[in-house]
């Protein structure tokens, strides 16, 4: 916190609870809802490169995030072209749409071949670790999407693929990090951040349930580095090399607003028992009535330099996330939660159709679309996810 600023903390805290108050948030029409959604599927399909991939390394700035070349763009557009094949498979246009299944015969054969090359960028930047995650989401879609026998072989080869690269890439301690500041080993020796092993768990729960097998060990490693990280109140550390000041500013609630949601998650797919109905309406409450601390946040350049230390890119992140959380309470909560994240979402979306949180070369638009099409695709009125089909019970 800065110093000179922080008598302003309390009124500051009082303005944002009247401000983000959820009474406000009215719930979008289907038709307004229906309508942003087809405006970012516009936006994808026009920004789609030649060869089927999305983003590039232009729109650089004088502040740049440290991306040493190639291998750190490599992994970011191998990355948000797999968010964004995912994307435009969940809006249900595929089939219906010419341009969405030309757009995503052009990404899959994409991905099927590139996402095997992606590797760390240098003994530092391990950005590939959110390529494997993402990838993994998107061919489990894509295994989901075709009934061809053959096709679902490979893909499921290229799942293991992926599998075995984040097991190369894993922590020393378990869980997975995107930087090695420490000696850039083989096996990083980076501290595990507790977002990064939530996204690589649920990309896992995602291959399981289409029949790939988990190793048990990566598994169980990952977990024990998501509890070490977790507090009582059910935040969450930003990384374990945080667990000497767990009350530094990044590591409070307001700290954790965009991660906690995929933590609790990860942890409720891998058998966590103390992750309740309780603990996923008081986040998902918080999420809503806190907000703005997110979206103070947004658009800002620099990483880390909003109120708690939110970095912007947690935004759009945090609100996917939280999207998934209402798939494990009950309906009418759910259909409350849809309403106010998509009252909060469709003012924010630019004239382009795009959503962006974070300036990061030309991969920002990307993935913030991506991320928000697929949180807004659960925000329909017909959204019926099967409650009980291989979704872990809540306990009250």
């Amino acid at each position: 916190m800065r110093p000179a600023l922080q008598f302003l903390l309390p009124l500051l805290c009082a303005l944002t609870a009247f401000a983000a108050d959820p009474a406000t948030l009215i719930a979008p029409t289907p038709e307004k809802l229906e309508a942003s959604i087809r405006r970012g599927v516009e936006f994808l399909l026009d920004d789609q490169n030649a060869d089927g991939s999305w983003g590039s390394a232009e729109k650089t700035k004088e502040l740049n995030i440290y991306a040493p070349v190639p291998g750190s763009h490599h992994a970011f557009r191998a990355a948000v072209t797999a968010m964004c094949v995912e994307a435009l498979m969940e809006t249900s246009e595929a089939g219906t749409n010419s341009r969405v299944t030309k757009a995503l015969e052009l990404g899959e054969a994409w991905l099927l071949e590139n996402l095997p090359k992606v590797r760390r960028a240098n003994s530092v930047a391990i950005y590939n670790v959110w390529t494997h995650a993402y990838g993994i989401q998107a061919l489990a879609a894509m295994h989901e999407r075709t009934s061809d026998t053959a096709r679902r072989k490979l893909i499921k080869k290229t799942i293991v693929g992926q599998i075995d690269l984040l097991r190369r890439y894993e922590s020393l301690d378990g869980g997975w990090g995107y930087y090695d500041f420490k000696h850039g080993t083989q096996r990083p020796t980076s501290d595990s951040t507790s977002f990064v092993t939530a996204t690589v768990l649920l990309a896992f729960e995602r291959a399981k349930k289409i029949g790939v097998e988990i190793p048990d060990d990566l598994v169980k490693r990952g977990v024990a580095s998501l509890v070490r990280q977790q507090n009582k109140d059910f935040s969450y550390l930003y990384g374990e090399q945080m667990k000497y000041r767990p009350a530094m500013e990044i590591n409070r609630p307001a700290g954790s607003l965009g991660r906690s949601q995929a933590c609790n998650l990860a942890l409720l797919a891998w058998g966590a028992t103390n992750i309740t109905q309780s603990v996923m309406t008081n986040w998902l409450n918080r999420f809503v009535s806190r907000n703005e601390w997110l979206g103070f946040a947004r658009k800002r350049p620099v990483p880390h330099e909003s109120w708690f230390m939110v970095a912007g890119y947690f935004f759009y992140y945090g609100h996917y996330y939280a999207a998934l959380c209402t798939e494990h309470v009950p309906e009418v909560a759910a259909q409350k939660y849809h309403g106010q994240i998509a009252a909060i979402l469709l003012p924010l979306q630019e004239k382009d159709g795009s959503w962006w949180d974070f300036p990061l070369y030309n991969y920002h638009q990307q993935y913030g679309t991506a991320f928000t099409l697929m949180t807004l695709v659960r925000c329909r009125t017909d959204h019926r996810p099967d409650r009980a089909k291989a979704k872990p019970a809540l306990r009250d």
